[in-house]
């Protein structure tokens, strides 16, 4: 028979003795641990914030909902943005413009035509939590600056300061008079914790591309209830010479400008803009002061950062709306959402300028965005990039100005002229392989700009003496423009034939943003088919320079 063998009494009570130590032991660890996870975020009240918003951003919503990763059927989240500190959220509603949608999937590589391209730095801040008796000193000998008391700040063209609330308002507009002053410490004119100034000290940054000496980082001192006392703003070496600095910026930034301000529309002073920032920029991960747009127009050299705000900058001079979003597309990354014409759209400029420069990332929907770009930050605040009825990524792209294969175009149904079976032609002869840049692709040499001490009116008539035409022959106006090219097309007739035409430099942007866009075609190539009775069309386009100002275009056109 087995007998149980129990432990005697002496044993039972120290086995008792060892298990309650070992419990003793593990409160105590807890205790502590808990203790110092108090202290740290007593410390750094911004990783409170940050703890919060991952434990709000894994907590079910109302209704059942668990996050931005339940999406709806069509790809769009149940949930709405988290709300950060400072934050009105229904500052949107007040503008009448739909709310951005966080995408289905977060984008996790950047596509492999654009590697690379990214470099935007999230702004940072350095928070240090000072005694009672400090801050009293500090009362006492630091002064609040500029308060900006004076400033508005229009909500179509400076977004992020109109989703503030309405004290934390007071702050940007003291905040940006003491970066116009180049004042670096100052206490602050309204009481603000640590979350909140970080928000407004975004919504500044974010909203005033012409700062290009305010560094993406700056300091404060804190009490323990996490109310701020004094702020510090951080600037780059341009203020060693300030004055030179901005002239400088003023007078590269003036160049572009020139070209853009004489365009007719909207859309034209973009793709002007557009195109002049990547002909003056390049990507540069290593390039001074990358984050600001000085490093694009002055430096040409910068990453998505600076050709973000470099744009943002030259479109609101032109009196143009245009924001700079930040987010994350493989990496941290920024780009600019534009108004043009009461709708908004995304640009990515940085993406667009690759070794062929392309259309990809121009004047694009949320939805077609979705897949490689997710605004983080402030930026999910800024109105939704929507089609009117929300078309499909193709529709869009032919409605939004894709250049890829504009200036070498066929009715034929397919998407490019070259993929046209027609017998006897190589139409790879007769397209312009890179349409972006049609001024450089076979262009002839530019004519003589005239002796020296001439009038710009002299040269001007020389160069018409020389091309063989008079000032009535030039067409000052695309619809002149338009005119005369169904009138050419119908008198060389059909086949595969060449005619020109003469233009002020001045009209060029409009005319090659007409052929981006495909605006031509209902310009005169549907009336100049139905004058010939034919329905298909290719075009290769080539620029001569005549000098004086005056442009000649050469169309060699194939109908059949």
């Amino acid at each position: 028979m087995l007998q149980n063998e129990w432990p005697s009494d002496g044993r039972m009570r120290e086995n008792l003795k060892k298990i309650g130590k070992a419990i003793f032991f593990v409160i105590m660890f807890l205790i502590m641990a808990g203790c110092l996870g108090i202290l740290v975020c007593a410390l750094n009240p911004s990783l409170t914030a940050m703890l919060a918003e991952k434990v709000e951003s894994l907590s079910p919503a109302p209704g059942g909902n668990s996050g931005p990763a339940d999406m709806g059927a069509q790809g769009e989240t149940n949930q709405p943005v988290a709300v950060q500190p400072g934050i009105n959220t229904d500052w949107l509603q007040e503008g009448d413009s739909p709310h951005y949608e966080i995408p289905g999937t977060q984008p996790v590589e950047t596509p492999a035509s654009v590697s690379g391209k990214t470099g935007y730095e999230p702004v940072q801040e350095e928070a240090e939590q000072i005694a009672q008796e400090e801050a009293d000193q500090l009362t006492d000998s630091v002064e609040t600056g500029d308060t900006g008391s004076g400033l508005t700040f229009d909500r179509t063209f400076y977004p992020y300061y109109a989703m503030l609330e309405g004290d934390m308002r007071q702050l940007y507009s003291q905040i940006y008079a003491n970066a116009m002053d180049l004042n670096a410490t100052f206490a602050p004119v309204v009481s603000v914790s640590v979350e909140q100034l970080k928000s407004v000290f975004e919504a500044v940054y974010n909203d005033h591309p012409e700062l290009f000496w305010l560094e993406t980082g700056y300091s404060c001192k804190y009490l323990r209830n996490g109310g701020c006392v004094e702020i510090t703003l951080k600037y780059n070496s341009t203020v060693n010479d300030f004055a030179g600095a901005e002239q400088q910026f003023e007078g590269e930034a003036e160049k572009i400008l020139a070209g853009a301000g004489g365009l007719n529309s909207a859309l034209e002073k973009e793709k002007y803009v557009h195109d002049a920032l990547m002909q003056r920029a390049e990507y540069d991960m290593s390039a001074p002061m990358n984050q600001s747009a000085y490093s694009a127009l002055v430096g040409g050299k910068s990453v998505c950062a600076g050709y973000a705000r470099a744009f943002q900058y030259l479109m609101q001079q032109l009196g143009i709306p245009c924001y700079y979003c930040t987010g994350y597309a493989g990496e941290d990354h920024a780009w600019n959402i534009i108004n043009i014409d009461g709708r908004y759209y995304n640009v990515d400029v940085t993406w667009d300028d690759t070794d062929s420069p392309t259309y990809d990332y121009y004047n694009r929907t949320d939805r077609e965005f979705a897949d490689t770009h997710m605004r983080t930050g402030l930026s999910v605040y800024l109105p939704a990039c929507v089609s009117d009825d929300d078309r499909t990524g193709e529709s869009d792209a032919a409605a939004s100005g894709n250049g890829e294969g504009a200036l070498s175009d066929s009715g034929s149904g397919e998407e490019e002229s070259g993929n046209v079976d027609y017998p006897g032609t190589d139409l790879s002869d007769l397209i312009n392989p890179n349409p972006i840049q049609p001024m450089e692709w076979q262009s002839r040499t530019p004519a003589d700009t005239g002796s020296a001490g001439q009038t710009a009116e002299e040269k001007k008539q020389e160069s018409l003496e020389k091309a063989g035409i008079t000032e009535e022959q030039v067409r000052d106006t695309l619809k002149e423009y338009y005119e005369d090219c169904r009138k050419l097309m119908k008198e060389v007739g059909k086949g595969d034939q060449q005619f020109s035409n003469v233009i002020p430099q001045s009209l060029w942007s409009s005319v090659e943003s007409a052929y981006s866009t495909g605006d031509y075609w209902k310009g005169y190539v549907e009336g100049g088919l139905k004058d010939l009775g034919m329905e298909n069309f290719a075009i290769q386009l080539q620029v001569e320079d005549l000098g004086g100002g005056y442009y000649r275009l050469y169309h060699n056109v194939l109908t059949y």
